[in-house]
C-alpha cells in the first residue's frame, strides 16, 4: 500500500508543534521535535528503533506517548448515489491517562457529522458518524469494508486491530459468525487502520453471509445516542489551541 501523509498538531504541557502523520494503512509514523515515533495504534506510539528521547521532552507512559493531544485531518472517500466523493475527517485524540478519548467529525456536503464526545475507539466513532449520514451515503474506509473484521474476543483497542481479508475474499464472503472468522484468521492479509481506504473496498453486507464476527456496519454496539450534525467544526479554520476537549464530566483547553 502507498503511504499517505496527514497534517496535524501535537500538543502537551510544553506547547504545540505542527506535525505530519504518515501511514501505509498499518504502521503509523510521526516526528515530533526531531524525534521519530512509530506504532500500530495511535495510543501505542513509541520512539522509533527503541531510542528514548531526551529526558523531559515528552511524557512517556510505558514507553509510549501520553499526556498529550493529537489533532489531524485526512481525506476520506464517501460513496453516495453510486459516486465517490471526497470528504474530510477531522480527528481529535486526547491521550491523557487514565482516560484517553477520541472525537471525530466528518465534513461532507456542507455539513459536519460528529461522533459522540469521549469515544473509546475509532470503530465506534466511525459507526456513530455513519448512522448520522443521509440515506444512501456510506463511508468508504476499512471499517465499512466487506473484507474486514476483528478477532472474536471481548473488547478491542483504540485503532489498528482490524484484520483485512482482501487476500481471501471468496472465503470471507461466506463468513457469518465467530467460528468462521477464527477459521480464517491465519489467512488475513494483515491488520489495518479503521480510517484507511484502499482500491479493493466493497460495501459491507447488511446481514447474513459476509458479516463475519462483528456483523454489519455500522456496528450494533455503537451507542444509540443522537450524534451531532452541524456546521463546520474542528477542521474548518479554528486554531488547535482554541478547540475545547469536552468530556461528560469536564471541559479542558490545552
Amino acid at each position: 500500500m502507498t503511504d499517505e501523509s496527514w497534517a496535524g498538531w501535537y500538543r502537551d504541557r510544553q506547547g504545540s508543534d505542527a506535525v505530519i502523520l504518515t501511514t501505509d494503512g498499518q504502521q503509523l509514523r510521526l516526528r515530533i521535535r526531531g524525534v521519530d515515533f512509530e506504532g500500530e495504534s495511535f495510543d501505542r506510539l513509541g520512539p522509533a528503533a527503541g531510542t528514548p528521547p531526551p529526558d523531559g521532552l515528552f511524557a512517556l507512559a510505558d514507553g509510549v506517548l501520553g499526556d498529550c493531544v493529537l489533532e489531524w485531518d485526512l481525506p476520506l472517500p464517501v460513496l453516495g448515489d453510486g459516486t465517490v466523493h471526497q470528504a474530510t475527517l477531522s480527528c481529535l485524540l486526547s491521550l491523557r491517562r487514565p482516560d484517553p478519548y477520541l472525537y471525530l467529525e466528518l465534513q461532507f456536503g456542507g455539513a459536519a457529522y460528529g461522533s459522540h464526545r469521549a469515544e473509546s475507539d475509532f470503530a465506534s466513532a466511525l459507526a456513530t458518524i455513519q448512522r448520522s449520514l443521509p440515506p444512501g451515503v456510506r463511508l468508504q474506509s476499512c471499517i465499512a469494508c466487506a473484507f474486514s473484521d476483528y478477532f472474536p474476543a471481548v473488547g478491542r483497542g483504540l485503532s489498528g486491530g482490524l484484520a483485512c481479508f482482501r487476500g481471501t475474499k471468496d472465503a470471507y464472503r461466506e463468513a457469518a459468525g465467530e467460528g468462521d472468522v477464527r477459521d480464517l484468521w491465519d489467512l488475513r492479509t494483515g491488520l489495518v487502520q479503521e480510517i484507511w481506504s484502499c482500491r479493493e473496498y466493497e460495501p459491507r453486507p447488511e446481514q447474513g453471509a459476509g458479516t463475519g464476527h462483528r456483523g454489519a456496519f455500522p456496528l450494533e454496539l455503537a451507542r444509540s445516542l443522537k450524534p451531532e450534525v452541524r456546521g463546520p467544526g474542528p477542521g474548518s479554520g479554528r486554531r488547535p489551541a482554541e478547540i475545547l476537549l469536552t468530556c461528560p464530566e469536564n471541559t479542558e483547553v490545552l
